[in-house]
């Protein structure tokens, strides 16, 4: 998956991208999942899964969970 990160609030970035970063493990995640989808909209990185939002993380905010999903479950987990 390849986002283009040049909207991306610089937070989130360093939460996703950073081995160290809380959302480092979602990312990785999504990388193995070909039905998972991300697109950077207002700074966040919203989250699909089959063309349905189902998740979306911002750098300073908390995660906004749209509907369960199985990506969702892996914001409680620690890496």
């Amino acid at each position: 998956m390849t986002l283009d990160t040049s909207n991306m609030c610089s937070h989130l970035q360093k939460k996703l991208f950073n081995e160290d970063g809380v959302y480092h493990h979602l990312w990785k995640a999504m990388q193995d999942d070909p039905e998972l989808t991300a697109v950077v909209r207002s700074r966040q990185l919203h989250i699909y899964r089959n063309g349905k939002k189902v998740l979306v993380l911002a750098g300073k905010t908390a995660p906004k969970i749209i509907r369960e999903d199985e990506i969702c479950d892996l914001l409680t987990e620690q890496p």
